[in-house]
Order: C-alpha cells, then sequence, then structure tokens
C-alpha cells in the first residue's frame, strides 16, 4: 500500500472542510429564511426554500463522493480517518436539516388560508437556538474541538423544553375549534427544530469521535407529545 503525500491529503481534508461549511451555511440560511416566511407568510419565500433543497442535496453527495475518494486514494489513518468518516455522517446530518427547513416552508404554503397568526409561541427563539447549535457543531469540527462539542448537549435539553412548552400551549389553543388547524401547523413547525436540534447533537457526537476515538451516544428520550 502506497503512503499518502502528505501535502496532497492536508489539501484535500482542507476542501472537505470547506465543503461541510458551505453546506453548513446552506441550511442555515435555509432555517433562516423558513421561519422568516412563516413570519410574514411569505409564500413565495417559502416556495424557494422547497425549490433550494435540491442544492443542499446534490452538495452533500458531493461531499460524499469526496470522502470515499480520499479514503480510496490516500489511505488516511487515526485522526485523519475518522475526520473523512465524519465528513460524511455530518454532511447526512445537514442534508437531514435543510429537509427539516423545507418542511417548515412547506407547512407556510399549507397555511396560506389560514388567519394571521397573533403568536409563534416559542418558535423563533427555537430556531435562533437550533440555528447556533448547528453552527456550534460545524465550528468544533472546523477546529477539532471536543468540549466545545460537549457544551452542546445541554443546548439540546433546552430546545426540547421549549417544544414541550410549545406543545402544552397549543394544546390549550385547540381547545376552540377556530383554531385547531393552525396549532397542528405551529406544533409540526416546532417539531422540526426540535429535530434540527437533535441533529445537531449528532454532529457534536461525531465531532467527539473524530478528536478521541469515542463514539458515545447521548440518549435521545422521546417527549411529552411522543413525536422523535
Amino acid at each position: 500500500m502506497p503512503l499518502p503525500n502528505r501535502s496532497i491529503l492536508d489539501k484535500e481534508l482542507l476542501q472537505l472542510k470547506s465543503n461541510i461549511m458551505q453546506l453548513s451555511s446552506l441550511v442555515d440560511e435555509a432555517i433562516d429564511k423558513a421561519m422568516a416566511a412563516l413570519n410574514e407568510r411569505n409564500i413565495p419565500l417559502a416556495n424557494t426554500v422547497v425549490e433550494n433543497d435540491a442544492q443542499v442535496n446534490r452538495l452533500r453527495f458531493d461531499i460524499e463522493e469526496e470522502s470515499l475518494r480520499i479514503l480510496a486514494t490516500q489511505f488516511p489513518v487515526a485522526t485523519d480517518l475518522r475526520m473523512v468518516i465524519a465528513a460524511i455522517h455530518i454532511a447526512v446530518e445537514l442534508e437531514r436539516i435543510g429537509d427539516h427547513a423545507a418542511g417548515i416552508a412547506k407547512l407556510v404554503a399549507r397555511m396560506e388560508s389560514e388567519e394571521d397568526i397573533d403568536t409563534l409561541h416559542k418558535l423563533p427563539k427555537m430556531a435562533k437556538r437550533a440555528r447556533d447549535m448547528v453552527q456550534e457543531g460545524v465550528q468544533a469540527y472546523m477546529q477539532q474541538d471536543p468540549e466545545r462539542a460537549r457544551a452542546m448537549f445541554g443546548r439540546d435539553d433546552k430546545i426540547d423544553r421549549q417544544y414541550n412548552k410549545l406543545f402544552r400551549s397549543t394544546l390549550d389553543e385547540m381547545r376552540d375549534e377556530t383554531y385547531l388547524r393552525r396549532a397542528t401547523f405551529l406544533l409540526w413547525v416546532g417539531h422540526n427544530l426540535e429535530r434540527i436540534g437533535d441533529r445537531a447533537t449528532n454532529i457534536a457526537e461525531r465531532v467527539i469521535f473524530t478528536c478521541t476515538g469515542d463514539l458515545i451516544e447521548i440518549d435521545q428520550d422521546l417527549d411529552e407529545s411522543g413525536f422523535n
């Protein structure tokens, strides 16, 4: 087996990380636009998020192909090997986060006939926390910082608590049949945001694996709604 050229491997790892950053930026923008579309009841903006999801999917597959090519031609070992393997998993998580953003955007279109939304409850705060978690997870990967990744686990608990509060609030609204359909849609928006937090936690787990070789899993209990 030929030894890899260190300079070539370093260059390809740098490009891989750059593509992860680009994918992260795309999904962060998707979450931001989806929530803006929800707040403004902006159907064209929501449709843009759904259409742009194809770009997220393409970049995810590009990262997977590049990772497999590095494995086949550069024979990375130890931390380098774990970094490439983690990139594949992180790309999948980011792509699915993009799916959750697109899911929120699709709900905006379904809410077009609903009356104006008086309150989004805790959804904007949930969205901000979810976006921050995704960015933290990716930055922890970029910097190979396991402690930064570990610090994210408590944030996921906060998103779960926010979702539970949202669930209880929407249940109260559902007592009025006038708001039943709208409350259901808002609950599903919250569910998408809660799942984004879970996937950001998965990214943090992969960062710890890359840096330490320890593959840990934070227990994800079902929330009070029964969704997961």
